[in-house]
């Protein structure tokens, strides 16, 4: 192996790799794990309602979310929020039009009939919630006609020199509006933990952030935070964190050779969301609240939605209330057969795990080992939407290569969809992953779990892209809800459509749920 790295890595190799943070054996790891190629999750079956998914009528819920507001005082909440993206991809459509149409060639008319995206846009273009802010920028706005307006309004809003939406941070983008005001997502996202993740008027929050748009972020938190303390009477405590490059993937060339950029430097590329895992690591709470960026609406309908993360909360503090007991119970060796059962069957019936099929032929002391090591893992409680055909990671019973059978949150890029089988469970699949979920990152004695020790490697993607011109391979890390959470006790729960409003398209800010009407 020191062979292969000497021929391998140059010393110019070797220090850049050291800036990142990384060993060269762990590149190494990295290249192997790219050529062995992706393994596809094995799925079982996808989890439905009564079999992996949970439903609640107003009773019981009402008591979940009872039971989590009686707790509130007690408990230190964060609610952290991955916000390191730009809004670059949400103008694609748009950039498109600017390289497309050539106004001397063609009637806008026509391109509206064959370009649908665009003519929501153009006929929705008041409702925005910059559109002021584009149009005091142009001089001779009301003297265009209607078709130098499209094109002078899209020019400006995109411009370096105007309102640069394209490469602002998606977390700073104008989302909403208020009469005269408009809030940014960021801003939104503080409004809304006072609705359900603050505790005794206090609101933790943090946000994964590229470190170029520190300042932003942090001129944004400035300019807005005393405001919210006034209007809401919490106070924010805000940290901002970004994606460490120790994280960072190396990329080669589809032939499996090492990729160069033109200066002769190797390409190391950020891992996704899985790197993210290292940031939730290191904060310190009893309950944990995740949620992207984008997927915030108007204060209004965020009073109604926010009972569902109550209920999620909820759950999670009773399952886990129980399983302390259970832990407790096991670690002082207060326990008998017939316990022994019942801890078998809250796994079962309330974590959702399928015990190994030898456990009945256990010993007692075996049963103990076992029982704790699967009752003392982290746990997360994760909302679940009905699929009408939003696009999204789904709820699957999943079988990894040990033939363990445990609840997973899959995505697409996961699957083999080539195999039939396979295919046939993912036809039957009937809820997608809205990245709603609360976690619980402690243990019965209120230590911090290393949740390094609960992911599981093998659920790393290989992604094909271009760079320079040249086809790469490159390795995502497992994805921060799926394989970096593999070995957590889950509990998915339905929650309504209503819950996921992601804005994926510029478009998107003109649906009713960002809309102050």
């Amino acid at each position: 192996m020191i062979a292969e790295k000497e021929v391998m890595f140059t010393d110019k190799d070797i220090r850049q790799i050291e800036s990142h943070g990384l060993t060269q054996d762990k590149v190494i790891d990295q290249i192997e794990c790219i050529k062995s190629g992706m393994e596809y999750s094995n799925l079982v079956e996808a989890a439905t309602v009564n079999k992996g998914v949970l439903k609640f009528d107003k009773h019981d819920m009402q008591q979940y979310v009872d039971l989590y507001n009686s707790k509130l005082d007690v408990l230190n909440v964060v609610k952290f929020v991955p916000a390191s993206g730009a809004a670059t991809r949400m103008f694609k459509f748009i950039y498109q039009f600017l390289k497309d149409y050539h106004e001397d060639e063609e009637r806008l008319g026509h391109y509206l009939k064959t370009h649908k995206n665009f003519w929501v846009f153009v006929n929705g273009l008041e409702k925005l919630p910059f559109f002021e802010n584009v149009v005091s920028r142009i001089s001779n706005y009301s003297d265009l006609a209607v078709e130098e307006k499209y094109i002078a309004f899209v020019k400006v809003m995109l411009a370096d020199d105007g309102l640069n939406c394209s490469a602002c941070p998606k977390g700073l983008l104008p989302f909403h509006k208020y009469n005269d005001e408009v809030l940014t997502a960021f801003h939104e996202h503080l409004l809304e933990s006072t609705l359900y993740a603050s505790s005794n008027n206090i609101s933790n929050l943090h946000f994964t952030i590229s470190e170029g748009h520190t300042e932003k972020f942090q001129e944004e938190l400035k300019n807005v935070q005393q405001k919210v303390q006034d209007k809401t009477g919490t106070k924010f405590n805000v940290s901002f964190s970004y994606q460490s490059k120790s994280t960072d993937t190396i990329a080669i060339k589809s032939n499996n050779e090492l990729y160069r950029t033109p200066e002769g430097n190797l390409l190391f590329r950020p891992a996704g969301h899985g790197a993210l895992l290292e940031n939730l690591n290191r904060l310190d709470a009893d309950l944990i609240f995740i949620k992207n960026i984008d997927n915030i609406v108007i204060l209004e309908q965020n009073r109604k939605q926010s009972e569902y993360k109550k209920l999620l909360a909820g759950v999670l503090l009773d399952a886990q209330e129980k399983a302390f007991q259970y832990l407790n119970e096991l670690d002082k060796e207060m326990v008998s057969e017939r316990k022994l059962l019942e801890i078998a069957m809250f796994l079962t019936h309330r974590m959702n795990l399928r015990l190994d099929a030898e456990f009945d032929d256990f010993s007692f002391n075996e049963k103990v080992s076992y029982l704790y090591k699967k009752l003392n893992r982290p746990i997360r409680v994760c909302g679940m939407v009905k699929n009408e055909g939003e696009p999204g990671g789904g709820p699957f019973w999943v079988k990894d290569s040990e033939g363990h059978v445990s609840l997973q949150i899959i995505e697409f890029a996961q699957i083999n969809v080539e195999d039939k089988s396979q295919k046939a469970i993912v036809k039957h699949a009937t809820h997608f992953n809205p990245t709603d979920l609360v976690c619980g990152t402690k243990d019965y004695k209120g230590n911090k779990f290393n949740l390094h020790d609960f992911v599981d490697p093998k659920a790393a993607f290989i992604t094909i892209k271009s760079q320079n011109g040249t086809d790469i391979k490159a390795l995502e890390l497992p994805g921060l809800w799926n394989g970096s959470m593999a070995d957590w006790n889950s509990i998915f729960v339905e929650v309504p459509l209503s819950t996921f409003n992601p804005v994926k398209t510029v478009n998107d800010l003109l649906k009713p749920a960002h809309q102050v009407l």
